[in-house]
């Protein structure tokens, strides 16, 4: 949230460093500080764990007068799709309930969380001369992904789920991971209409990094190399936060 936080401020702030400049009869070079948000749907390795999966959050980037795009973003990935049962089997009593600390029948959530960082580059290929600053948009990343089982107990205490322990269900998975995107870049005389759309796909190149799970004790963690995929549709919203330039004045 603090990280969000920080980008919303920058938003805000750059308006007050932007200076219009018509877009549509030249192409012109500006730092753009932006939000996305991505609906996707995981395959490969992640798809045998999680189906429907978002990815909300921001990017910095710098286009240059050539309309190359070059820069850094974020991603929070989160949902509510597991495909993983069986997790808490064994904590489950004769009426088919976890009991807290209370003796109460305690409450258990399991949902998918995720981190994404990257670098990118990208071109966009005007087709219309009207406005080249806008135009197809291809970009491509690489980074480093995360995502992990986020455990909650609510407002309940269950001795077994709480704290370090959670570590033991959580399947926290890190590796490297490279994206490919395309689609359409627009970029209007206004500061606000600024955005892009397309679809994209991201594969990570994982490992499992915890060395056992409480709910299968007896089997060895699997250590190799994963291939964690999400294909969806990713839009953005950006604002240019180039500097003014200093006035010139002369006197006779």
């Amino acid at each position: 949230m603090k990280i969000y936080t920080l980008i919303f401020i920058l938003l805000i702030s750059s308006v007050g460093f932007s200076q219009k400049k018509n877009w549509k009869e030249n192409t012109v070079s500006t730092f753009l500080i932006g939000v996305h948000y991505a609906p996707t749907f995981a395959l490969g390795d992640l798809g045998d764990r999680y189906g429907f999966l978002n990815h909300l959050g921001g990017s910095i980037s710098y286009k240059t007068s050539g309309n190359w795009v070059f820069g850094v973003d974020g991603s929070f990935i989160f949902g509510n799709n597991t495909k993983m049962t069986g997790l808490f089997d064994h904590l489950v009593d004769s009426h088919g309930n976890i009991s807290d600390a209370n003796g109460d029948v305690g409450i258990v959530l399991a949902n998918p969380r995720g981190l994404s960082f990257n670098l990118h580059a990208g071109k966009v290929i005007p087709v219309a001369k009207s406005n080249p600053n806008s135009g197809i948009f291809i970009r491509i990343n690489a980074g480093y992904l995360q995502h992990r089982l986020n455990v909650e107990t609510r407002d309940h205490v269950i001795p077994s789920l709480e704290l370090k322990y959670r570590k033991g269900y959580d399947r926290f998975t890190t590796g490297l991971a490279t994206e490919q995107f395309i689609g359409y870049l627009y970029m209007g005389n206004s500061e606000f209409v600024n955005f892009y759309a397309g679809g994209f796909i991201q594969e990570g190149f994982t490992r499992n990094r915890r060395n056992l799970n409480y709910d299968q004790p007896d089997v060895p963690v699997d250590k190799s190399l994963r291939l964690d995929i999400m294909v969806g549709i990713k839009v953005g919203w950006m604002i240019p936060a180039y500097s003014r330039k200093s006035k010139s004045y002369y006197y006779d």
